[in-house]
């Protein structure tokens, strides 16, 4: 016969072994090559040490020990989801550093592919966040749905899909197709369809809000402590974009609103992501409207592209948050030294304060909020 405990009269006091679950490397809620492990009691997470560096390639040693022009090709695959992105940042850093002047029929088309490839790599969040939270794979359906139709768009212009290595030292290194006006077009209305559609599916589903709402809610200073840019930021209230506070190629002339979220929480962070990519299409229709004819790559530059004693830090709105680009020139083909400032590195710095104190199931989801992407973290 079995005596219970409370039958005797004897207090019980149970005893718990914290237990440790590793989640990642190879994981699809990790969003890449990442591994956390998770100290958890029961369901709650208490502690949480994130491991990185299994895509690490030596970013910027190989940029140090390659001319200007060959390092290019290496700083589209950062944030692989955005190569245009991170090219124009690159490309325009060198440019500043060696006072060369960008044709201006190339800016247009250089904001043009960035504006596409922040739409891409925001529906690639999308679809991976609805999964995230439960959506299966409905969300990530109707994200690669649109991203390949980007992606078509991509080869019909630069030759190549995720890695273009479109833009170039003075310009870019070819004119759009003659149809790239009515296709672009055309993609323009495809997207702001799927857009309504991750609408019905994810803000207008109430198990999607309960389960976001309120969770892991940061407030501006902490995001500002933190080191967060871009949508983990603007999330939190303050309608910081570099595009606006420090305009950089033509964004001065463009017409363009700031999302900003209420209380930082993970439904923020998804909404304000959502609402960027209604203002890039904007942008899209603004430079497609306003595009001058003309060169699209500077034609007197030179054969070598020699810079003499220079430094220069030059920030960006990438897609994650501010992605800057930091070269020093000491004579010579090649930078001095180089260094990305990744986004999403300052975002996963975080990680640890933001899981600790919350369910297993809370700790993916907010994982997924910081809309990580590996090749950026490890460089």
């Amino acid at each position: 016969m079995t005596t219970w405990p409370e039958s005797q009269g004897a207090a019980t006091s149970l005893e718990t072994v914290d237990m440790t679950i590793n989640v990642g490397p190879q994981h699809p809620a990790t969003h890449g090559v990442f591994r956390m492990v998770l100290t958890v009691d029961g369901e709650l997470v208490k502690d949480c040490e994130p491991y990185i560096g299994y895509l690490h390639r030596g970013l910027e040693k190989l940029t140090e020990n390659a001319d200007y022009r060959q390092a290019m090709g290496w700083w589209d695959r950062t944030d692989y989801l955005a190569g245009m992105c991170c090219e124009g940042a690159y490309v325009m850093a060198v440019e500043k550093l060696a006072e060369i002047e960008v044709p201006e029929r190339a800016e247009y088309i250089r904001v043009l592919m960035m504006e596409l490839s922040r739409i891409n790599s925001h529906f690639m969040f999308l679809g991976a966040f609805g999964a995230d939270v439960g959506s299966f794979g409905t969300s990530f359906t109707y994200g690669w749905r649109e991203r390949e139709r980007i992606y078509d768009l991509f080869e019909e212009v630069a030759g190549n899909r995720m890695f273009p290595t479109y833009f170039k030292v003075g310009g870019v290194t070819m004119d759009l197709p003659e149809n790239f006006e009515a296709r672009c077009r055309d993609i323009l209305s495809s997207v702001r369809q799927g857009l309504e559609d991750f609408d019905g599916l994810l803000t207008g589903n109430e198990v999607f809000v309960e389960r976001c709402r309120d969770l892991n809610p940061i407030t501006t200073e902490q995001a500002i402590a933190w080191g967060f840019t871009g949508p983990m930021l603007r999330a939190t209230g303050l309608g910081w974009d570099i595009r606006k506070a420090e305009p950089y190629s033509i964004y001065e002339r463009l017409n363009f609103d700031i999302p900003t979220g209420k209380q930082g929480d993970v439904f923020d962070r998804y909404w304000v992501r959502l609402s960027e990519m209604y203002q890039s299409a904007r942008i899209i229709e603004q430079c497609l409207d306003e595009i001058p004819s003309g060169r699209v790559l500077n034609p007197d530059l030179p054969k070598t592209l020699r810079i003499n004693e220079g430094e220069l830090y030059l920030p960006t709105e990438g897609t994650k948050g501010e992605y800057g680009v930091y070269l020093m020139a000491r004579g010579g083909t090649n930078a001095y030294r180089a260094k990305l400032r990744s986004p999403s590195f300052s975002n996963l710095s975080a990680l640890r304060d933001l899981v600790v104190g919350n369910y297993v199931a809370d700790a993916i989801i907010i994982l997924g909020s910081l809309d990580i992407v590996l090749g950026e973290v490890d460089k």
